[in-house]
């Protein structure tokens, strides 16, 4: 293996480093256990070379500060508030919170954490009372009901029950409409 890299390396010109092969969906090393690798090939096998990309200019490396051994890197905007930078560089540089997290943390309003951690103080008071399943039911419903939405003077729901007169959206197909269809000759 090391060898087909070697000569790969020479024929295009780049560094032996930055040259990995591919062979049936794994990647060749060229030893394991101090051991050098060799790979049998069969006719109409193909092997994939992947090299390094060239680093980006000097100018863009300049302003491009982000390390290679981070998936994802959160900033803060600008914009944001004093007690919210304080709060980031207390997760981020003391309890070493990854930015995964950081990001989820930071992306919840306000009031979603106050509801969140309201509702935790008064769950397990709602278990000693007895009342847990019914806590719990109860949330689930408040959840449904406050996401249901509000519709705009005029509009009309999708379901014709909710609306004046029972109104139906154009071109709603009901067995209704299908039967006065068929008795009318029009189909």
């Amino acid at each position: 293996v090391r060898d087909l890299r070697r000569l790969i390396a020479g024929t295009s010109h780049k560094p032996i480093d930055d040259i990995k092969l591919i062979f049936r969906g794994n990647v060749l090393r060229d030893n394991a256990n101090g051991d050098d690798l060799s790979v049998q090939f069969h006719n109409g096998e193909t092997i994939i070379v992947a090299t390094k990309p060239k680093p980006p200019l000097k100018l863009i490396q300049d302003n491009f500060d982000d390390d290679d051994s981070e998936d994802v890197k959160f900033r803060l905007p600008e914009s944001t508030s004093r007690w919210k930078r304080r709060l980031f560089s207390i997760l981020h540089d003391k309890f070493k919170l990854p930015d995964v997290l950081l990001m989820a943390i930071f992306s919840i309003k306000l009031k979603i954490w106050l509801i969140t951690v309201g509702w935790l103080i008064l769950a397990p008071i709602a278990h000693k009372l007895d009342v847990g399943p019914l806590y719990i039911l109860g949330t689930g419903f408040v959840i449904i009901f406050y996401n249901l939405g509000h519709r705009q003077p005029g509009d009309i729901s999708a379901y014709s029950i909710f609306n004046e007169d029972f109104r139906e959206l154009p071109g709603t197909l009901n067995a209704d409409r299908l039967d006065r269809d068929i008795r009318n000759g029009q189909f």
